[in-house]
């Protein structure tokens, strides 16, 4: 039984790495957010393109808002669908490209400087605008069933909207790129071996998305700082992560929360891309 995919979604999940456009939080909902995260960015005093990374980081940890949206049924429904009923969060970030901008995200795989063992690892990308063609949406390229890490260089371009600025240095078929639009409100799954990549937003509005990272509770990380997780259906098991409470009303707890969280999780992230430009990890 499942509860939202069909049999076929789920095989195409499985052979391909992808899956989109599925119904998320509605069009509604996604209005306020989007009304939320610019409060956000005023409080913070300017937009999360222009502030510390950390401040787009792991934001279900820190607003009630953003864990709403990290934690909605209709999500978790279709994640559990893939992974199981057992499941942690173990990051999430906004992707937000301005109008008439050159961010891009180079052709990368999510796994690369997680550190997460197995390779079971789910990304729910939330469009809280329409992520068109012309704004910049993600391209996936198909696993062909058979997806494998590949080797990434970091800081490969300074206009990069992921943290590691990577991108992927070998070979592979850049030609089967399938576009993933969404409307607002709507959101795509992709597997955590995924290559994907996405252009410059040329539209004349903001390409906002919300990325959040689902594993399974068995799920191990292999760096040496412990790390930080939390349990949003299920139960967890098996210990391997430090469980972050969800937040609450009082906000200086929730940023405390919050700070722990970044910090631990910069500092691994960090450790793997050490580790991978050293060639320690590749499988």
């Amino acid at each position: 039984m499942t509860n939202v995919l069909t049999a076929d979604q789920i095989a195409a999940y499985r052979h391909d790495g992808f899956q989109f456009p599925l119904p998320g939080i509605g069009a509604e909902h996604a209005r306020r957010a989007r009304a939320d995260l610019e409060e956000y960015e005023t409080g913070m005093g300017g937009k999360l393109t222009e502030i510390d990374r950390t401040a787009r980081y792991k934001l279900h940890v820190k607003l009630p808002w953003a864990h709403a949206i990290a934690t909605h049924p209709a999500i978790l429904d279709a994640v559990e669908d893939v992974i199981g009923p057992d499941i942690l969060i173990w990051t999430s970030t906004f992707f937000v490209k301005e109008p008439k901008t050159p961010a891009v995200t180079l052709w990368h795989q999510d796994a690369t400087y997680f550190g997460l063992r197995p390779h079971d690892h789910i990304t729910a990308w939330v469009a809280l605008s329409d992520a068109s063609a012309v704004s910049g949406c993600m391209t996936f390229i198909p696993e062909g069933g058979a997806p494998r890490l590949y080797q990434h260089k970091a800081n490969a371009v300074p206009n990069s909207m992921n943290g590691g600025s990577q991108t992927i240095v070998e070979d592979f078929d850049r030609d089967s790129g399938v576009r993933g639009m969404l409307n607002a409100g709507e959101f795509s799954l992709h597997h955590t071996l995924c290559i994907h990549s996405s252009p410059p937003n040329e539209s004349d509005d903001r390409r906002i998305g919300y990325g959040i990272s689902y594993m399974p509770a068995n799920t191990r990380h292999i760096g040496t700082i412990r790390q930080r997780a939390m349990l949003v259906r299920g139960e967890d098991r098996y210990g391997h992560f430090e469980l972050e409470a969800h937040p609450g009303e009082d906000q200086s707890a929730n940023n405390a929360e919050h700070v722990r969280s970044t910090t631990s999780y910069r500092a691994g992230y960090l450790e793997q891309v050490a580790w991978h430009e050293e060639g320690r990890v590749r499988s």
